[in-house]
């Protein structure tokens, strides 16, 4: 059986990278896109069985749209995995980084090394462009001389180009976390530790108090919170959460308590936090039919 993954960029890139390690021994075949949202749309026509995206960045933080494009979605979170995230400026065979007047890659990547692209002079360009690999092939299938792009090292390997300068990312331990996402009727690995919750909240004093104290009363333990507006709601927010648990049917009765404390409950994902492990058994599952 074979799957068809979406995922943002080509090859080679981060978002590929992800895709290896959530299914290190299945038969992929992989849907480039060239936006999150291309991810999202071959995931919800059916044009491919799951979606990969990233979430957050250790430098940047959260990829706020792809919270709203997972919301919007009804997606479910299945899987997670993080990568190790170093950044190198790759060019043609022959060029040194004093011939460099244009730097190209995803525009997270490029917030990843603010620092290190302040230090050029202003006339220098930096330039959005749909991926991290995509800018690295440019360069190559059109000789452009004078162009870099931040990318991978795996990346320089696979297009046969120059690595001018490595390591740049603003912080050397630079992680990102990717979500494998499905649609809801897919079955999630039911050994969990690990969900993606979204509540929202009335507008009483302490509400959002309450809803702490009553995971911490169960020990499920809150890894991160984040807020997003809601759409059409001017000043209201959802808040997106991450816990951590010991055992899924305590966690399933911890939320039907929280019910009764938020004004509207979201379940977005159930799944593993065992990266490594992990991935290998649920890759293993979906592709046996369980």
């Amino acid at each position: 059986m074979s799957l068809k993954v979406a995922m943002q960029g080509i090859e080679s890139s981060f978002h590929h990278q992800a895709v290896q390690k959530l299914f290190p021994n299945g038969e992929i075949t992989l849907l480039s896109c060239d936006s999150f949202e291309k991810v999202t749309k071959a995931v919800s026509n059916s044009n491919a069985d799951y979606g990969v995206i990233a979430i957050e960045n250790t430098i940047v933080g959260s990829i706020l749209p792809n919270y709203g494009l997972i919301d919007a979605g009804n997606f479910e979170i299945l899987a997670e995995t993080i990568l190790n995230i170093q950044m190198y400026v790759m060019a043609l065979e022959g060029e040194s980084i004093h011939d460099i007047k244009e730097i190209h890659s995803h525009p997270v990547a490029l917030l990843q090394c603010r620092d290190y692209l302040q230090k050029f002079p202003p006339q220098f360009k930096i330039i959005e462009g749909k991926d991290t690999a995509s800018e690295a092939k440019r360069i190559k299938d059109q000789n452009l001389t004078g162009v870099a792009a931040i990318a991978g090292k795996q990346v320089a390997k696979k297009f046969g180009l120059k690595i001018l300068d490595r390591n740049i990312q603003d912080i050397k331990e630079n992680h990102t976390r990717f979500v494998l996402l499905g649609k809801k009727e897919n079955q999630t690995f039911d050994k969990a530790d690990k969900a993606t919750i979204k509540f929202v909240l009335e507008h009483n004093v302490g509400s959002l108090g309450n809803v702490l104290n009553l995971l911490t009363t169960f020990n499920i333990n809150m890894t991160k919170i984040q807020s997003l507006p809601i759409v059409g709601k001017p000043w209201q927010y959802a808040f997106f959460v991450d816990v951590v648990f010991e055992e899924v049917n305590f966690f399933v009765e911890v939320m039907e308590m929280l019910t009764k404390t938020v004004k509207e409950l979201k379940i977005i994902g159930v799944y593993k936090q065992d990266l490594t492990h992990v991935q290998t058994q649920f890759s293993n599952a979906i592709l046996n039919g369980k």
